[in-house]
Order: C-alpha cells, then structure tokens, then sequence
C-alpha cells in the first residue's frame, strides 16, 4: 500500500480540492475504494432480472464492475468528482413543441467524456506527484459503478431515479473518478435524501421504475432511443413523443433542482442549436452531414440511422401534417429501420397516403419487419 506522509495529507487534500474548483468541478468527495461491498449484489440482482436489456456489456463485465477493487487490486481510494450541467430553462418545456425534438440536456454541449477526461487526467497527476501513488482516471466508460461510490465519497445519494442527486446541484452532475493506490482520508457518506417524494417515479412515460430506487432499462425512453438498436417496440412509440435523444422527465422534476440555479458558476452551456431543433431539418440530414452537426456531441455515437429512426417517431407523433414529406422522403432509406420507422410516421400523420404507397412500396421491400409496419395497424 502506497500512502503519503501524515503531514503531506492535509496540505495535498488542500491543492486538490483547489485546483479541482479551478478546473471546473462542482463536488469533490473521497471514498475508501473497499467501502461498498453491497456492489456485488446490486449489480448481480439487476443483471439477472434482465433489467439491463441489450446492454450485454454490463454482464460481460461484471466481474470487474462489482467493485472497484476487482477492476484495479492496488486500488486503496476514489476521489469522485462532479461537474454541474444544470440547465437555464426547463428542460421539459421542448415537450410541447411537437414539431421540434427535445435533446436530453447533457447532450446538448459537447461530449461530456471529452470535457471531464483532460480535466481528470490533469487533477491526477497532481495527485501522482504529491504522493508518489499510481493512479488511473475512469469517466463512465469503464466498468466503474460511479453512482454508488458518489453517495459513498459524500457527493450525493443515488435517488429513487437511480442518478445521484445533491442538495446543491440536484439531478445535474457529471461524474468522474480518479482511482489511486494512496490511502487518502474519506468523506462521510451521505445518507439518501428523497424521503416520501415520489415526483420522478409518477413522471415516468413508461413506468420503467419497478421499485422506488429500481429501473428496469428495457422500458426506459433513454435507453430505447440511445441504446436499442433496432426498431422502437411499438408500446413505447407515443410516449417516446418528441424526445429524440434521450429522456430527462425524473431528473428534471427532481425538488432538489431548485439549488442548482444558484450554483452557475462553472456550469456547462448548451448549443444554442440542440435546445429546440427542427424535426424537419433534422429528417433531412444524410450521413454526412449528420456527422458534420453532431461533431463533438455525443448523440453522433448513436450513428445516423439509430438518430433517424428517432427522428422519425417524433415526427410521428407530432400531428404537423407538414412534416409528412419528411416522413415520405424516408421510405426508400437504405437501413430497415429507418423504413420502418417513416411507415410508422407517415401513417400516423396521414393513414390514406400510406394506404395509397402501400401496394408500391411492398413490391420491393424485403424486410420482414418492414413489411409488417406497413400493415399500417391504428396506433
């Protein structure tokens, strides 16, 4: 075990937690890398209820996800960080413009994963260099269970939601770590918070939370329309509404957001442009372009035709008749489930026209699951 010297500590804890604020995070707290042991069996538990859906990964990983300890054994301590991306304007508001689609707010500046690393890495090394210990920087893209080690580290407590919640930035934190071989002093955890409030369970457009501080993943809208790769499962098309990527209803409704806006010195700003987008132009970006528009923003992991496909449902679901050349212009598309998804729009905003295209386009198409779209069944 590789540990500083007892009077190094507090002055080092110190440049830390300076040159973090300096660097643009919000919350810093330390955890004993050995203080969950309960991981195991919530991951466990979660994996075989099949909640994670089509995120294979999780299990695929599992074995270095159930603690930190498992993916590093030199690791002694976690600072975990977190950086406010809470929004200026209420993020629901976009709902009610059907014609335009809504951005979860975390998507809407550049990907977080690029804006958190450089900043780690940097925090890190001051650590390396003050107490000669290794260390190694995870951003969500590790199996690092961040959430849990937060409420361990002080930063917060995990809500009924499952993202962390903090009495003085709400819902909105982004979330690093730096794990390290230095046996560092830890913070109290913090004890969960929500008390009787049930806002985030109620707001849920597919009830995907079978249990206060449970979500099952193959309901949920954030997951559907990032993750899931395939057609959107028909049940979950109407509440999807115009929530193109992502779906912030329980954070967003969250009572401990109202601290958040008091707290803006750092926060992240959104692009302008991804606050209330166009349907229509969305729809008439090809590959390219999609690219070009997304650099940067992590919607363009999703790949263009994934984005069309929710594109596609939003416009759907937006009774804009003017957006049914949008939808038509999509028919022909290469990807099957971006056929799909136009038949499903187009017959929504116009069943007739649909009915008319059917015969047509049916001579041609291949696809089984295509095919059954255009059966064109009342929603």
């Amino acid at each position: 075990m590789i540990t500083t010297g007892i009077a190094n500590i507090p002055r080092l804890m110190g440049e830390l937690r300076t040159r973090a604020k300096a660097l643009g995070f919000d919350a810093f707290g330390v955890t004993d890398a050995a203080a969950r042991p309960d991981l195991p069996q919530k991951l466990d538990a979660a994996i075989a209820e099949g909640w994670m859906g089509e995120m294979d990964w999780m299990e695929a990983t599992a074995d270095r996800r159930r603690h930190p300890q498992a993916l590093w054994p030199d690791a002694r301590s976690i600072i975990v960080l977190g950086m406010n991306y809470g929004p200026d304007t209420d993020p629901m508001a976009t709902l009610e413009a059907a014609s335009c689609g809504t951005i979860s707010v975390y998507a809407r500046n550049r990907d977080y994963h690029d804006i958190i690393k450089g900043r780690l890495k940097e925090l890190a090394g001051l650590l390396a260099r003050g107490s000669g210990a290794d260390v190694k920087v995870f951003v969500d893209t590790a199996p690092l269970m961040e959430k849990p080690l937060a409420e361990a580290a002080g930063i917060g407590w995990q809500g009924k939601h499952s993202v962390v919640v903090s009495r003085t930035f709400g819902s909105w934190l982004f979330l690093g770590a730096i794990v390290t071989t230095a046996q560092l002093p830890a913070d109290d955890p913090h004890a969960e918070s929500c008390g009787s409030c049930r806002r985030c369970l109620d707001i849920c457009p597919t009830d995907a939370f079978p249990a206060p501080f449970r979500l099952d993943a193959r309901k949920c809208l954030s997951y559907l329309n990032i993750e899931h790769k395939g057609a959107i499962p028909p049940q979950f098309r109407k509440p999807m509404g115009n929530r193109i990527y992502g779906c912030d209803d329980c954070l967003a409704v969250c009572p401990w957001n109202k601290f958040a806006s008091q707290s803006r010195e750092a926060k992240l700003q959104a692009r302008a442009d991804l606050e209330a987008p166009r349907l229509c132009d969305l729809a008439a970006l090809d590959d390219a372009a999609f690219r070009a528009h997304f650099a940067g923003s992590p919607i363009k992991r999703i790949g263009h035709a994934r984005f069309l496909r929710n594109v596609l449902i939003a416009i759907g679901n937006s009774g804009d008749a003017a957006l049914i050349p949008s939808a038509e212009a999509l028919l022909g598309h290469e990807d099957a489930v971006v056929r799909g998804a136009a038949v499903w729009a187009l017959g929504q905003l116009d069943h007739d026209r649909a009915l008319w295209l059917r015969e047509g386009m049916l001579r041609d198409e291949t696809d089984i699951e295509v095919r059954s779209e255009w059966a064109l069944e009342p929603a």
